[in-house]
């Protein structure tokens, strides 16, 4: 089968499965016509895989067991066997052999994106802490994917309703403001920007600003940051011909009318952008690591150990971050095919005697 004829492979990591991550998987690929519409690669093992789909009565769910990623069947649920052993599985545990089997299957579906066997990457939350080892030293999966890939990654929160950036992502609230510089401020609204029109298809996207401090500063009587950091980048960007408002008050912007206007938020820290993007777009939410050269998404909620093994998560985050992965699979294709003959601005040549400028 060719390249061009296959379906879409999406490679899926497991995340820690004292969690709910393999229970999502396996809800959402239990929908029939599931294979029609793309391939999906699971790194884990299919004991494991099978010893929860028992426990969900999954029967109709069947396993394309290979042992290596150059054996991908498309049409098929395949399950890349990473390890032969039993798992000991302890829902809602945490265990330091699920922390390090969920970095081997993260592992080795990133380089099976990277190694172009799979397309896209999907992966089911994970335990920030029991991941922890020489190998993965990392906040969360946006940093370890940012190395490993070689880019700057934008950890972007997507849904119909809302899409919010950050500009700090896993840090400390006491170091949030020392993350607030004009260049790290300025290239978050570029990566946006670049996102929402490649990504998107949003030929002149809208961009709104959050200011970082109560009031947006209160015009400097609670901070600087917006006079002297934010508003000065958005006053850059626009003179870029680029639509980019604000800094608007974090506490009074995530209204309907605002969520109308704008293609997408800016935020300047974790939680200032959660929290509202949670509320409002929950089971439907999904994260999206932009800026890089593949394509990864996972469901915008964690391992949820105080629901694992019972049956009751709602799979519906998951199913959206493989949707949503192949829709920007699909977007980044189209958009560069329509770009790939545009002519390049080429600077003349200056004669001597000619203005720089």
């Amino acid at each position: 089968m060719s390249e061009a004829s296959r379906k879409i492979r999406v490679a899926i990591s497991i995340g820690d499965y004292n969690g709910i991550g393999i229970e999502v998987i396996l809800k959402t690929l239990h929908e029939k016509e599931i294979t029609e519409l793309f391939t999906p690669v699971i790194f884990g093992s299919t004991k494991l895989l099978s010893y929860q789909k028992d426990r969900l009565k999954f029967d109709k769910i069947n396993f394309q067991g290979i042992q290596d990623p150059s054996q991908i069947v498309d049409g098929k649920i395949n399950v890349v066997n990473l390890w032969k052993d039993q798992i000991d599985v302890q829902f809602g545990k945490v265990t330091k052999e699920a922390g390090t089997h969920a970095f081997e299957s993260l592992k080795a579906a990133t380089e099976s994106v990277e190694n172009g066997f799979t397309d896209v990457l999907v992966t089911a939350p994970i335990n920030k802490d029991n991941i922890q080892s020489d190998e993965f030293n990392f906040p969360g999966h946006t940093e370890y994917l940012a190395e490993t890939w070689k880019g700057r990654a934008l950890m972007f929160l997507v849904s119909e309703k809302l899409k919010v950036g950050l500009v700090s992502q896993h840090v400390p609230i006491k170091d949030v403001a020392k993350q607030i510089t004009n260049k790290s401020v300025y290239y978050k609204i570029q990566q946006i920007h670049k996102s929402l029109i490649e990504d998107y298809a949003i030929e002149k996207p809208k961009i709104a600003v959050l200011g970082l401090n109560p009031h947006a500063g209160d015009n400097g009587l609670l901070g600087a940051e917006e006079k002297e950091i934010i508003i000065p980048v958005i006053k850059s960007c626009i003179e870029k011909n680029q639509l980019i408002f604000g800094p608007y008050p974090a506490d009074s912007f995530f209204t309907p009318k605002n969520l109308d206007a704008f293609d997408a938020v800016l935020a300047m820290y974790h939680d200032q952008g959660l929290v509202a993007f949670k509320t409002i777009s929950f089971d439907e939410g999904v994260n999206y690591t932009a800026g890089l050269k593949y394509v990864r998404t996972s469901p915008d909620h964690g391992v949820a150990y105080d629901i694992a093994g019972k049956g009751i998560a709602n799979e519906e985050s998951f199913k959206e971050a493989i949707y949503t992965a192949i829709e920007l699979y699909k977007n980044r294709a189209e958009y560069k095919e329509l770009t790939k003959n545009v002519l390049q601005h080429i600077p003349l040549k200056l004669e001597k005697g000619d203005n720089k400028e």
